[in-house]
């Protein structure tokens, strides 16, 4: 009978499905629990959606569970999110309050799984604090930080730092990310599932529908940005680099396609500015897409001529990982992760501004045989470096390095 893992031999290769039930025969049976803040939107959410089955099927006994908050907890731990990218937000006592409240009470609900579980993986500042209502852990305990941290608001990082400290270790997407902390520190890029809705292969009629569906017209380029309506994705200086495009180069179509996130307040305020933004223009398609748009999503990056991430911080970028798996090139944010991902003339452009982005946006257009070449590479890019088989080899190695410890000699039979 074909397995789960069985079936991403054909983009992975076989050899690295073998490597996979090598590296997880140790830890057969041992209890993984995964803690964050939301079910669906964002990165982490999609991670995990796939990470723990996969688990799972290499008999680890892996499971998710997903703390509860009220509207102050969401609007202390969005703070917390962007001091942690270095906005000066200065955050009130009475929402720290409530946030350590907020997990004391989650610490409480999901005390006996967090206690009884061989490693406990915490995901981002959300529910950092629960290792402190846990005294009889008896596992071991990381956290992992999806967020770009290497120049934190130091107040904020300050009042966090002391819930961290006492993990066994933490994750960061990128060595500048990481903090000093007294614990080992490992390096984990996120990745993307190639056979997810998301990303897998489509017909040329499904790529086509989404034409006919959002008014677009298949005959025009196709500018396309992919991300929650947040501030540091910086959708107005997406509409920007439009407006200077269309000086030049008339026809052009951009979208802008996302959702919101359950633990992202200010999700519907950014949307609001991005409309009045775009006000009275029929080329600008905002579309807010239901948090399981994933093939619409997959079509629409299929679709697109051009994929932006023009991202003022960011810890990794899903969106630009998805789209260099379908050939595209993407012109994205000089910053955070996508640093890693978007190799500067080879597999897309890196820009700082809205006249820089134009400006490749313009070259590209001009240059439909290299727009190509990008594609390809970045696809190849991809397959070597930023997909779901890697990321679950590298937690495996990071659990068997743990959990033996100072030993001398791993068995992996």
């Amino acid at each position: 009978m074909t397995t789960l893992l069985d079936a991403y031999s054909e983009t992975s290769g076989q050899g690295v499905i073998d490597h996979l039930r090598q590296l997880a025969a140790p830890l057969r049976g041992m209890k993984i629990l995964h803690v964050n803040s939301t079910r669906v939107g964002g990165g982490v959410a999609e991670i995990l959606g796939k990470l723990v089955p996969l688990m799972q099927e290499l008999s680890i006994d892996a499971s998710w569970e997903v703390i509860t908050g009220n509207d102050d907890f969401y609007q202390c731990t969005k703070a917390m999110h962007n001091a942690l990218q270095g906005s000066r937000a200065r955050i009130p006592r009475h929402l720290l309050d409530n946030y350590e409240q907020v997990n004391r009470d989650n610490g409480e609900q999901l005390r006996e799984k967090l206690e009884a579980a061989d490693f406990v993986f915490i995901h981002d500042p959300q529910p950092a604090p629960l290792l402190t209502y846990c005294p009889a852990r008896r596992g071991k305990w990381i956290w992992r930080c999806h967020i770009d941290a290497s120049h934190p608001y130091r107040p904020v990082w300050k009042y966090l730092k002391p819930f961290i400290a006492d993990y066994d270790a933490s994750i960061f997407s990128l060595p500048r990310f990481a903090k000093t902390l007294p614990h080992p520190q490992y390096i984990i890029p996120p990745s993307i599932d190639p056979l997810s809705e998301k990303n897998m292969d489509l017909t040329k009629e499904e790529v086509w529908g989404v034409y006919g569906d959002f008014d677009l017209d298949p005959e025009r380029p196709l500018l396309l940005q992919v991300s929650r309506f947040d501030r540091f994705k910086d959708p107005l200086g997406v509409i920007q680099a439009y407006q200077l495009v269309k000086k030049f180069v008339p026809g052009q179509q951009l979208v802008l396609a996302g959702g919101t996130a359950t633990d992202d307040p200010e999700g519907e305020v950014v949307l609001q500015e991005v409309r009045d933004a775009a006000a009275g223009d029929p080329d600008i398609h905002i579309l807010l897409l239901p948090p399981d748009a994933h093939k619409t999503i997959n079509a629409l990056q299929r679709a697109a001529d051009i994929v932006l991430q023009k991202s003022i911080k960011e810890g990794f970028g899903l969106t630009v990982t998805e789209a260099m798996w379908k050939g595209k090139p993407v012109i994205g944010g000089d910053t955070g992760g996508i640093q890693l991902q978007v190799i500067n003339f080879n597999t897309g452009f890196r820009v700082n501004t809205p006249e820089g982005a134009a400006l490749r946006i313009r070259y590209l257009l001009h240059q439909p045989a290299k727009m190509r070449e990008m594609g390809n590479k970045a696809r190849e890019f991809v397959r070597d470096n930023f997909l779901l088989t890697r990321h679950l080899r590298e937690y495996l190695t990071l659990i068997l390095s743990l959990h033996y410890g100072s030993e001398d000699r791993i068995e992996l039979n």
